[in-house]
């Protein structure tokens, strides 16, 4: 009987049964095979399945990045669940809301990281923790704030007879929830299928031309799409992916030495940072593609890469979590478009459209509109954002065809007589810095919880490179505002990449007629 993927989970099945020895993960020291990552999967999910986790149950899981993590995701879909990758840098109150807000019952962590959580697990939603063994994982067994603690099983404790049992799931339930900031409020979950997944793996897999001999340098958080992409794309053809908690830039040559990366996919600050150490000849010359994505890549880095990748393809693309990748420019149109974010990956249609869902003609404005397989299923447990961002799109001459969501992006593009689209801007506040998507009131709400802030408005100022530097515009609640305070509270209560890189004390804040802040003008003013 010939098996179909239908979960996520198969890509990792079929490479592991194809070829079990080839190399599938790389972490530090330790490279792990096919067959043997396909071991410890199966081990961990029997591990979820004995401990109660039942169809569709959330699984959050917050660690560097490290093999136990890809296991433990794969493990989750083996086993029937979804998984919620939570970005390391994140800090305890950030990581309290997604879990809360995800429910999970289940979160798969380290034993020092579990030992910063008691407040953000205390609502009681975490029933059990699986903490990856090491140093401090002699907790297994306990009862500890009500919920149960175990060390997650590897490959050698694990009974190879032992297989979890087959879950329900079909490839249009949910397999994951990634967390990305709105434009308003707390991070929201975009929840993504079986077949978002699949489809996106085999589609990327296909235009970067990946196959077995390609080495994955995964240098982006797999919480975040592009990151994610870089792991279900090497599992659909075979390849070797390389694990990389990225600290400096000169580190980014030696690991593509060290295993031969014919691969690397960035953000453009990431790829400044690149630009700017010393590549050995050899080293670059075995890199056969390279990839930016989330934001515009400055002419000028894009021409020194192409100079140190002198026979690598560069792929300049664009994509949204709600639908996870999007557009590509071909290598072939880049000396003609170098400004372009290219046309529709494999097996997507993209669309520019006016309010009204009318197309635009070509060099008018409008917003992009992703139909097709990858278009997610919507916002965790949010029907009116659902609502706003999944709409229907009208099929002229179909009118028979039952409604077909597509995500309406919220970004302003523009298509030329040939197709290719340009990025003109987003039609929210979002702050968009590091390839980060990051929510202004959620600066603000920091801001806040200093007690020495009244009025707060965060501001995304575009600046080459990273998109927006992050300004945030302040008031005392009494006498002179210690900007210099404020930063300090920020830098503890707040991921890095959402600090502002300033602070500005006002006497008032400027406010619209209906009383809210003037963020456009405060924008115009701090743009000045």
């Amino acid at each position: 009987m010939t098996t179909i993927r239908t979960n996520v989970h198969h890509l990792l099945s079929e490479a592991a049964a194809a070829a079990p020895s080839s190399p599938a993960l790389s972490y530090k020291t330790e490279t792990i095979s096919y067959g043997g990552l396909g071991d410890a999967v199966r081990a961990v999910a029997v591990q979820l399945q004995e401990l109660g986790l039942e169809r569709g149950d959330r699984v959050a899981i917050y660690l560097e990045k490290r093999i136990e993590l890809v296991v433990a995701m794969f493990a989750t879909s083996a086993a029937g669940g979804v998984f919620v990758p939570i970005n390391h840098v994140l800090k305890p109150a950030q990581l309290g809301h997604i879990v809360q807000d995800s429910g999970a019952r289940f979160l798969v962590t380290s034993a020092d990281r579990l030992a910063q959580l008691p407040a953000a697990l205390a609502d009681g939603s975490v029933e059990q923790v699986l903490v990856v063994g090491g140093a401090g994982a002699d907790t297994a067994g306990a009862d500890t704030a009500g919920y149960r603690v175990a060390t997650l099983r590897d490959v050698e404790s694990a009974d190879p007879s032992t297989e979890p049992s087959q879950p329900a799931a079909i490839d249009i339930d949910p397999a994951a929830i990634l967390y990305t900031s709105g434009s308003t409020g707390k991070p929201k979950g975009v929840v993504l299928s079986h077949r978002n997944l699949l489809v996106g793996a085999e589609s990327v897999s296909s235009y970067l031309r990946n196959t077995s001999d390609d080495v994955i340098l995964s240098v982006l958080p797999l919480s975040f799409d592009a990151g994610l992409s870089q792991v279900t794309t090497a599992f659909a053809v075979g390849a070797h992916c390389v694990l990389m908690n990225y600290l400096l830039p000169r580190d980014v040559p030696k690991l593509c030495a060290q295993h031969g990366v014919t691969g690397i996919t960035g953000v453009p600050p990431l790829w400044l940072q690149i630009a700017d150490v010393a590549w050995p000849e050899d080293v670059a010359a075995r890199v056969r593609y390279w990839a930016n994505t989330g934001g515009r890549m400055p002419r000028t880095v894009l021409d020194r890469l192409r100079s140190i990748f002198t026979g690598a393809d560069p792929y300049l693309m664009y994509g949204l979590t709600e639908a996870f990748r999007s557009t590509y420019l071909d290598p072939s149109e880049v000396d003609r478009h170098p400004d372009s974010i290219g046309k529709a990956i494999p097996n997507a249609e993209i669309l520019v459209l006016r309010p009204d869902g009318t197309r635009c003609a070509p060099g008018e404005e409008g917003e992009l509109v992703h139909r097709g397989a990858l278009v997610a299923l919507g916002y965790w447990n949010d029907p009116e954002r659902t609502a706003e961002r999944y709409r229907p799109v009208h099929h002229p001459g179909q009118a028979w065809r039952a409604p077909e969501l597509a995500v309406w992006s919220g970004d302003t593009v523009v298509a030329d007589e040939e197709g290719f689209l340009y990025f003109v801007g987003r039609t929210d506040d979002m702050i968009k810095t590091s390839g980060y998507r990051v929510s202004p009131s959620e600066i603000e709400e920091a801001a806040y919880a200093t007690g020495v802030v009244r009025d707060a408005v965060a501001l995304g100022v575009e600046e080459v490179g990273i998109g927006h530097r992050i300004v945030l515009i302040a008031t005392s609640i009494e006498g002179i505002l210690d900007t210099a305070v404020v930063l300090a509270a920020l830098r503890q209560a707040l991921p890095l990449y959402m600090v502002p890189s300033r602070i500005e004390a006002r006497d008032e804040l400027p406010r619209s007629p209906n009383g809210k802040f003037d963020r456009n003008l405060l924008k115009a003013q701090v743009s000045a």
